[in-house]
């Protein structure tokens, strides 16, 4: 062949093969379209989701009033967390701690600044819609009796303070990522935080006027229910985005998530057959939420058999957990966020220490790490920030108050009902 000849296929052999991959190129699309598809997912938790469950669980008078603050606080935290909030949750710290301003509005969460195989700007607003749906769990507290100026100050605050720091320490490379606490999708950094401040600004607050004895059941069990099954079809992209990849860990996440939920609605109906003679719907939508939340922390780290385990686990303990703050304690924890939020977070973040374990069909631990030893780090991490939430929240309580006047509405708003009282609205308006 002439050179001339050999040197135009060279060429063409150049032009038509693939080029090599850069080290810039590590996008992929699948992974990147899955993240995008758990983002919607996981806002429709919210909004709708966690909106209709709270808003069927009060009285009619203050269903609009729940759906506003959920709506409310999904506004203000997306403002907060573009501002500042990731940044200080993924930002880089010295310490361990709290991330710095570095990415303050966005800066260099370009369109093409990447975060493994998928853009950095997808992860960002995947985890904005998490900074969404925490503090909008505490909204369960303190239904029915709180200003909502209160809500929008407690629950911003509460992002910068509570949220954010806790998601540095976990998920952003802080102290307790170092420590190896293992924490999937938010059983610590979620369910932990959102649910012990519940119990805090609820014995602050101060009960429902008339409760226990004079509380209104649940105007809308339907409509509770229809915002439970959203939040199970939600949390699939809560858990399974958490793999940050379209493969076989996502699946894994979703079927142990799935599985979970299941079998806690289940043992939940059973124990509210056998104690009270009738399975209730609340009843069996409030155990699929235990379910979730408590496999939540684990759920990309164990099996199917561990998810069976910890469904069951969650209904039997988070049921109990509700008597006792309610019947024991007498705290007005209104839609039961610690009970079921809470410890189920924190069933959820120890019991993986040992169905992670090979045994139960999960991933296994760290190198050189036992269950025991496992359970240690977990603990640690569950204490301290049970403490560091608590502590925060008693402080932010107090300068909301301060700052309008009291968190509670008056006497007679609160039986006219936050609906009109504050948003001058009806939910319903039959026969008018």
């Amino acid at each position: 062949m002439l050179p001339l000849a050999r040197y135009g296929m060279a060429l063409l052999a150049v032009l038509l093969l693939p080029m090599p991959a850069l080290a810039e190129d590590s996008l992929n699309s699948g992974d990147t379209a899955w993240i995008i598809v758990a983002t919607a997912l996981v806002l429709f938790m919210t909004l709708p989701g966690l909106a209709l469950f709270y808003a069927g669980l009060v009285r009619s008078q203050a269903v609009l009033s729940v759906v506003m603050h959920c709506v409310g606080i999904a506004c203000l935290m997306t403002i907060l967390w573009l501002v500042v909030g990731y940044s200080l949750a993924f930002g880089d710290s010295a310490g361990g701690w709290i991330g710095n301003l570095g990415k303050a509005f966005f800066s260099g969460v370009g369109k093409d600044a990447m975060r493994g195989s998928i853009p950095e700007i997808v992860f960002a607003v995947f985890q904005m819609t998490f900074a969404i749906i925490t503090p909008a769990l505490i909204v369960g507290a303190y239904v029915e009796r709180i200003k909502f100026s209160s809500v929008l100050i407690f629950s911003g605050a509460w992002l910068l303070l509570v949220y954010a720091p806790v998601c540095h320490w976990v998920w952003g490379g802080g102290w307790m990522a170092g420590l190896g606490v293992m924490d999937f999708a938010g059983g610590i950094v979620v369910h932990a935080t959102a649910g012990i401040s519940a119990l805090v600004i609820a014995m602050m607050l101060g009960a429902r006027r008339g409760y226990p004895e004079q509380v209104r059941p649940p105007h809308n069990p339907g409509m509770t229910a229809t915002g439970a099954a959203m939040l199970w079809v939600g949390w699939y992209g809560f858990n399974g985005g958490s793999q940050l990849a379209a493969d076989g860990g996502a699946g894994m996440a979703i079927a142990a998530t799935h599985i979970a939920a299941a079998t806690a609605g289940m043992v939940w109906m059973i124990i509210e057959w056998t104690k009270f003679g009738k399975p209730s719907l609340v009843g069996a939508v409030t155990g699929v939420i235990a379910g979730l939340a408590t496999v939540t922390p684990a759920s990309g780290f164990v099996g199917p058999l561990g998810g069976l385990i910890l469904g069951a686990a969650a209904a039997i303990v988070c049921f109990y957990a509700v008597q006792i703050v309610k019947h024991s304690l007498k705290i007005d924890d209104s839609l039961d966020v610690f009970a079921v939020h809470g410890v189920g977070g924190i069933l959820g973040s120890l019991l993986v220490s040992f169905l992670a374990l090979a045994m139960f069909g999960g991933n296994g631990l760290a190198e050189g790490q036992t269950a025991v030893g496992q359970l240690g780090v977990q603990a640690i991490g569950v204490g301290v920030t049970l403490v560091w939430s608590a502590v925060l929240t008693v402080v932010i309580v107090k300068v909301t108050g301060a700052l309008t006047g009291g968190l509670r509405v008056s006497e007679d708003q609160e039986i006219e009902g936050l609906d009109l009282a504050s948003h001058g609205e009806r939910g319903y308006d039959i026969g008018r």
